[in-house]
């Protein structure tokens, strides 16, 4: 599979750090970002790459040469005026006669591509976009995707945001089919997002795969330190799926929100205050954090699937106001007792995902690649302390509703495992 990186930028947030250099090649870890992405795609058998340049391009072209010093073989097509972030796609139209990824060139990012590209090609996608959780969802565009990961709309950041959203952001790497570059008639300025991808959402071309690897745009002073603390800590590799991951299990009612019995409506919904900074040091470690939640509410019929994803957008803004996410959220909505007014009979059943069973865990650890002897979960029950046993991760239970009592739970966990 080809790479096309887009290395145009200037990066003139960064101008404080490093002055004369195209974004690209800013060094990050004693490494420039763009060689930094260049062996990871390496390591995954990528090595016929296309880097668009444009601004200060020659410094590129004279480190990187045709690439064979660096293991790959290296193409540069050059912009000789600014095109947008898909303008310049255009050019590749007769080169490239397979499906290839597209790769903004100022973020820092591990991945198994492996799984990325397997992701794309088993949904039949013309373009797939790698889709994550971010600290800062309230100023970024968000992906709305339906139940098959299908992408159904881009959400702004510019829009008026009066409602609960999921925090799910495009982070600038793609695989597409070739056959959009066809659906680029011309040579001129394009917006990658309004023109190329946009149209394809609108004939259900578009999918989102959604992952925990790390992925970060290095574009402003402040992500610049970050991201270079992040690397000293391991924590850019470790995150990369080929490695068994570390995850902080959570359960929600009474340890992410408080108790106040069933919780059937959005309105309902209240974090426990402190806890936003309390999963924030999780996200800021080698650890996942990922909810598994018992739901019998939609099996009795007191709630249905819709508001739950409420319910469920409601906890994930909140969080993201205060700069904390979760990487995925499991839950049964299962209940085996019948007799309930309005229930729903085929979610009656006894199934493998109720806890304290481990269907969930399973689920998540399948897709997260997670190593469960290295994992906890957390949670103010005994039934949650069985859940863990059962999946043999360490348990700890806590208070419900103490946010201090999870946050030292958390602190120990990390400091004594970093």
């Amino acid at each position: 599979m080809i790479a096309v990186i887009m290395a145009g930028g200037k990066g003139t947030r960064l101008s404080s750090i490093s002055k004369d250099v195209p974004k690209p090649m800013v060094s990050i870890g004693g490494m420039p970002i763009l060689e930094r992405q260049i062996n990871n795609l390496k390591d995954f058998g990528i090595k016929h790459i296309i880097i668009v340049v444009g601004y200060l391009g020659d410094v590129i072209k004279d480190y990187f040469k045709d690439g064979k010093n660096f293991g790959v073989n290296i193409e540069y097509i050059t912009e000789t005026v600014p095109l947008g972030s898909g303008g310049s796609l255009y050019y590749l139209k007769g080169k490239i006669k397979e499906d290839f990824l597209l790769i903004f060139g100022d973020i820092i990012f591990s991945i198994d591509f492996n799984r990325f590209i397997d992701f794309h090609k088993s949904n039949k996608a013309k373009i797939t976009l790698f889709a994550h959780p971010n600290s800062h969802p309230y100023d970024s565009d968000l992906l709305k995707i339906n139940k098959n990961n299908q992408v159904i709309q881009l959400d702004s950041k510019n829009n008026t945001r009066n409602y609960y959203y999921k925090n799910l952001v495009n982070a600038g790497l793609y695989v597409l089919s070739n056959e959009v570059l066809d659906r680029i008639p011309d040579l001129k300025k394009r917006d990658l997002e309004k023109d190329i991808i946009l149209p394809c959402i609108n004939k259900e071309e578009v999918y989102a795969y959604q992952s925990s690897e790390y992925v970060k745009d290095a574009g402003t002073p402040d992500r610049y330190f970050s991201i270079n603390q992040d690397i000293k800590n391991g924590i850019v590799e470790k995150r990369n799926l080929r490695n068994k991951q570390k995850c902080i299990f959570l359960d929600r009612d009474g340890t992410i929100n408080l108790y106040k019995g069933f919780v059937t409506k959005e309105s309902d919904f209240e974090l426990i205050p402190g806890v936003a900074e309390t999963i924030k040091s999780i996200n800021n470690s080698q650890y996942l954090a990922i909810v598994i939640t018992n739901q019998p509410v939609i099996a009795r019929g007191d709630t249905t699937f819709e508001e739950l994803d409420n319910i469920h957008n409601k906890m994930e803004t909140l969080l993201g106001e205060e700069g904390a996410y979760l990487n995925a959220i499991y839950f049964c909505p299962h209940h085996p007792d019948k007799g309930f007014p309005g229930e729903v009979k085929e979610l009656k059943i006894n199934c493998d995902c109720r806890k304290p069973k481990i269907g969930l865990l399973l689920q998540a650890q399948k897709k997260f690649n997670i190593d469960f002897s290295q994992s906890y979960f957390i949670g103010d029950s005994d039934i949650d302390v069985q859940t863990g046993n059962n999946a043999g991760c360490k348990s700890i239970k806590i208070r419900t509703d103490n946010c201090e009592d999870l946050s030292k739970a958390i602190d120990s966990i990390i400091k004594d495992n970093f």
